[in-house]
């Protein structure tokens, strides 16, 4: 009977190194699917749902930052950096794009199998997967195509507003301050400025609410902040 311990993503363009994580994972009951490059490893993570991506960041197409952030956008699937950058700020870049943990090529397998098992525990509680396609109503997100629907007509977001919503779709129900919401979506430096927060979520209204002078998604808690409407009972 052959161990099943999970299911690892692998995001790796070097076939020396996909060789030695292959031989390595699978012979410690791990199934594995591999990617080489960073648009068919998001594709992967979306459809294949694995419980643990292990990503290379320098891909052919995209940098693995950018995959770190677009994962980001849509799952809390942990993330473990294997990169042969070894400075200070590469780590903390790949960190606060989202990165669980960070691994310096060249490492030991020993080490590699006690990230993912940390890893895999801090995520042994959660129930299920999470979805790709967000679906609210008349109004449909694909986090991986990044596209946005309502009543089926594709509507255009700038860069911000797409953030700040699919920020509001990641935590859907809840209530987010003004500077919880600033600093997901502009950064630490803006959590002050909430006069932009004002001025997008108009935006969003306007593009994404039928009436937005009733918004039935965006809702304003006075004094507090702004929350994602699910329940229409």
């Amino acid at each position: 009977m052959v161990d099943d311990n999970g299911l690892i993503l692998l995001i790796e363009d070097e076939p020396q190194m996909r060789r030695f994580l292959r031989i390595t994972l699978q012979g410690h009951g791990y199934r594995l699917i591999e990617a080489v490059a960073g648009e068919e490893g998001l594709t992967q993570a979306a459809t294949r749902n694995p419980d643990v991506v292990l990503l290379d960041l320098g891909l052919p197409d995209i940098d693995g930052l950018e995959v770190t952030r677009r994962l980001r956008e849509w799952t809390q699937i942990p993330v473990i950096v294997i990169s042969a950058r070894e400075q200070e700020e590469d780590k903390i870049r790949a960190l606060d794009a989202g990165a669980d943990d960070y691994l310096t090529k060249p490492f030991g397998a020993g080490e590699l199998l006690a990230r993912i098992r940390v890893a895999l525990r801090h995520t042994a509680t959660q129930h299920g997967g999470e979805e790709s396609v967000f679906v609210l109503d008349n109004l449909k997100v694909d986090l991986v195509k990044r596209q946005v629907l309502l009543d089926d007509r594709e509507i255009h977001l700038t860069p911000i507003e797409y953030r700040l919503l699919t920020m509001l779709i990641r935590h859907a129900g809840k209530v987010m301050t003004h500077s919880q919401i600033m600093k997901e979506v502009w950064g630490p430096a803006y959590v002050s400025q909430s006069h932009y927060l004002r001025i997008y979520m108009g935006q969003l209204r306007h593009k994404l609410e039928t009436d937005p002078a009733r918004p039935r998604f965006f809702i304003n808690e006075p004094g507090i902040g702004y929350r994602l409407r699910v329940d229409f009972d």
